[in-house]
C-alpha cells in the first residue's frame, strides 16, 4: 500500500506560523516536556569534522490530550499527539559557501500508524522556535519593567530574538555587538527595531541591559560578571556542546540558573559541565526547567535585584509540536506538495 505524505518548504512554512504562535506553542510543549508527557531522549552527537561539523537526530513523541485538532495555549498542553524528529546540521565552514551553518529537515510520523506523514523544512522552524523559548524565558523571568536588550552576535539568531523578544517586553532599546564591526552594523540597520545600536565592545552593549541574549559561535565566554546589572536575564543560546561556554563561569554561579532539559544540560551545556568539574556549584544549582516554570511548579525569580540565567539547548519537543502545527495548517489551506512512497 503507498504511503502519501506532504513536503513543505521553508516558504510553506513562514506561510503558516507567526511567532505569537509559535511563543504559545513553545509554551505548551515545554510544559508537556517537563509534565512527563513526552519520549524524548538527549539528542544524539555525530562529528563530522572535529569540532567544525556536526550532525545530529532529534528524536520526539508527545502525547496529546486529546484526538481532536490540536491546541496550544501557554495555559494548557499540546492536545493532539505528535511523533517525529529532526535531523540537524551545524557546519561552521557554509558561510564561505554562501550556505547557513545551521540547516535541518523534520520528518512528521503518524502517532497512530507510524507511517510517514510530512517531511519539512526544518531550518526556519529551527531559528524560530529558539527564539520563542527565549522569549518564554524572558517573560517568566525577567523583570515585568524590563525595556533594553543586549545582543551579543550579528546572525539569524539575533534577528529573530528581537522579533519574538518584542513580543513580549516593551522594549525601548537595543544594543548589538559581535566581533565584525560590518556585520553588527548592519544588524543595526536592518533587525527591523528603530532604536537599534551596533557598538564597539560587548561591555559596552551588556551594561545597563535588562535582558541580555547571548547567540555566538563562541567556545569561550563572551559576557563578563562584572558587566551585568542586578535584576538582568540572561538567555544563552551558543555554546551547547560541553567543552564550551559562552558565560563568565563566576556569573553562572551566582545566578538563579534555569534550563530546558535538566537531563541534556548536565551531559550538552559545557555552562554547566565545566562548572560541576570544576567544583564550582553541582548539579543542585539548576534551579529548575523553564516547562516548570509555566506549569508553576518552581519558582522562578525571587527578588528583583536576582541574576537569571537561561540555558537554550534546544529540543526535539519544540521543533515537533511546531512541525505538527505547521503541517497541520497547511493542510487546512492546501499548501505543499503531497508525494507518494
Amino acid at each position: 500500500m503507498a504511503v502519501r505524505f506532504r513536503i513543505l518548504t521553508e516558504a510553506d512554512v513562514k506561510a503558516v506560523l507567526s511567532m505569537d504562535d509559535l511563543i504559545d506553542t513553545m509554551a505548551a510543549s515545554l510544559k508537556s516536556f517537563s509534565t512527563k508527557q513526552v519520549e524524548q531522549p538527549v539528542r544524539s552527537i555525530v562529528s563530522v569534522d572535529g569540532n567544525q561539523a556536526f550532525f545530529g537526530t532529534m528524536p520526539a513523541f508527545i502525547r496529546g490530550t486529546s484526538s481532536g485538532p490540536a491546541n496550544h495555549s501557554e495555559a494548557g498542553s499540546v492536545s493532539a499527539s505528535a511523533l517525529g524528529a529532526k535531523l540537524v546540521t551545524v557546519f561552521e565552514g557554509n558561510h564561505a559557501k554562501g550556505l547557513p551553518s545551521h540547516l535541518a529537515s523534520i520528518v512528521l510520523l503518524d502517532p497512530e500508524t507510524g507511517a510517514l506523514k510530512a517531511l519539512l523544512d526544518g531550518r526556519y522552524i529551527t531559528e524560530a522556535r529558539t527564539a520563542a523559548v527565549s522569549a518564554v524565558s524572558s517573560r517568566l523571568l525577567a523583570r515585568k519593567t524590563a525595556k533594553s536588550l543586549a545582543i551579543i552576535g550579528s546572525g539569524v539568531q539575533a534577528r529573530s530574538h528581537v522579533e519574538a523578544l518584542s513580543r513580549v517586553h516593551t522594549l525601548k532599546q537595543v544594543t548589538v555587538w559581535s566581533p565584525n564591526a560590518a556585520h553588527r552594523e548592519q544588524f543595526a540597520a536592518t533587525c527591523g527595531f528603530p532604536n537599534t545600536a551596533a557598538v564597539e565592545h560587548a561591555g559596552e552593549a551588556v551594561v545597563g541591559a535588562d535582558v541580555i541574549v547571548l547567540v555566538t559561535a563562541s567556545p569561550t565566554p563572551v559576557l563578563e560578571s562584572g558587566w551585568v546589572k542586578p535584576g538582568a536575564h540572561i538567555i544563552s543560546v551558543g555554546a551547547c556542546r560541553p567543552n564550551q561556554r559562552e558565560i563568565d563561569p563566576e556569573l553562572t554561579a551566582r545566578a538563579r540558573f534555569f534550563v530546558d532539559s535538566r537531563e541534556a544540560a548536565l551531559v550538552e551545556s559545557g555552562d554547566v559541565v565545566m562548572g560541576i568539574q570544576e567544583r564550582r556549584f553541582g548539579p543542585d544549582h539548576i534551579a529548575g526547567e523553564l516547562g516548570q516554570l509555566v506549569a508553576g511548579t518552581v519558582s522562578g525569580r525571587t527578588s528583583d535585584a536576582q541574576i537569571t540565567i537561561f540555558k537554550s539547548l534546544g529540543m526535539a519537543v519544540e521543533d515537533v509540536t511546531a512541525a505538527d502545527l505547521a503541517y497541520r495548517r497547511a493542510v487546512a489551506k492546501n499548501l505543499g506538495s503531497e508525494l507518494e512512497l
